[in-house]
């Protein structure tokens, strides 16, 4: 599955910058809010999910950070997006099977959520994504991410997203206009199931959020994200159809490009 999305999404993107496209104005490109897709990374020089690619998200002025939310073994929220660090790490430890001290030890890199909050809360939005995977100690866990994000105001300083609606249920201290799913596939369905549940809005891939499905959750008072917004004219596209967040893994070039309007 994985890659066959890293092959749509190439293909896409490569289409889409060569897709002529009318500047908006500059109205619309000033009031972009882009969100930088794990932070500013490449995965050699900066790594994803990282201080240093939140950090160079912050330096050039984006709106906002998206960032994956995990389990350690002991149960403590930290922001990293596999089930193990082999792709980014080239070893086999699995993030719930591994204490906070334990991975901090053997990757020292991987943050906290404490410490991403602390850091960037209230500076700049945070989308926190949450992963599907087992949730042990619902209750514990949930009064954990409760604590961690205190001093935070939903909806106006962060959402939580995730891939599985499901996750939600863990966190229902929150308003449910805190919830944004990602549709993968069928967005028709989360569509609905996100009107239906009085959610924040919804999330997918900009080919696949017609005009049509913006309007009915922009009546609802309700928000639109697309992703990824990589190249100038697909984020000439995705401005002047007035999507809420339009998330980006090249978000310090979009967000010149919208400062410069």
């Amino acid at each position: 599955m994985a890659r066959a999305e890293d092959v749509f999404h190439h293909l896409s993107n490569r289409t889409m910058a060569n897709w002529p496209r009318n500047r908006p104005s500059a109205h619309r490109l000033k009031r972009c809010r882009i969100v930088s897709h794990r932070g500013e990374h490449d995965n050699r020089l900066r790594l994803e999910n990282t201080l240093p690619a939140f950090d160079a998200a912050a330096d050039a002025g984006v709106w906002g950070i998206e960032l994956d939310v995990r389990w350690t073994k002991d149960l403590l929220p930290v922001v990293f997006h596999d089930p193990d660090t082999r792709r980014l790490f080239s070893q086999e430890d699995r993030i719930g099977q591994m204490s906070l001290s334990t991975l901090k030890k053997r990757h020292p890199m991987v943050p906290t959520l404490e410490e991403v909050v602390k850091r960037y809360g209230k500076r700049m939005h945070l989308m926190m994504e949450i992963k599907k995977e087992p949730y042990p100690t619902p209750s514990l866990q949930s009064e954990r991410m409760k604590k961690v994000i205190e001093k935070l105001s939903p909806v106006q300083d962060f959402h939580l997203m995730s891939l599985d609606p499901d996750m939600f249920t863990h966190f229902e201290f929150l308003p449910p206009a805190t919830f944004i799913p990602i549709a993968r596939v069928r967005i028709d369905r989360v569509s609905r199931q996100s009107m239906a549940c009085g959610w924040g809005g919804l999330a997918g891939h900009y080919l696949m959020a017609t005009n049509d499905m913006i309007f009915r959750h922009r009546r609802l008072n309700q928000g639109i994200g697309t992703g990824f917004a990589d190249s100038r004219r697909c984020l000439y596209r995705e401005a002047a159809r007035g999507v809420d967040w339009i998330f980006s893994n090249r978000a310090a070039r979009m967000q010149a490009i919208c400062d410069r309007a």
